[in-house]
């Protein structure tokens, strides 16, 4: 599956568009982590824990959207964009999305 922000894939055509097609996931923060990050807030610098977590998150959801696309019939998704938005105190959405295209 071939995945792009553009809206063309170089080398490709794209012969059929088939529609939007979106990834999600929502994760919660773990209080232990959290006490952490408090911690590292204090003193200044990247915070590893959460890092990791939207990282994780990103992949889950493209995978998501991969798969979705490829229900579809799809062999590539264009245009694709992350959005993240709060969900409750402690967790977010990650949600990817992208219009799903046939290429050759």
């Amino acid at each position: 599956m071939i995945v792009v922000t553009s809206s063309e894939i170089a080398g490709k055509k794209i012969v059929k568009t088939l529609g939007l097609v979106r990834g999600n996931t929502i994760r919660a923060r773990h209080l232990g982590k959290d006490i952490i990050a408090g911690l590292k807030n204090i003193v200044g610098g990247e915070i590893e824990e959460y890092t990791k977590l939207l990282a994780e998150a990103r992949e889950q959801a493209l995978d998501r959207m991969k798969t979705a696309a490829a229900e579809m019939g799809a062999n590539a998704v264009i245009d694709v964009r992350f959005s993240t938005s709060y969900v409750m105190g402690m967790a977010s959405e990650i949600l990817a999305y992208g219009t799903a295209v046939v290429v050759h």
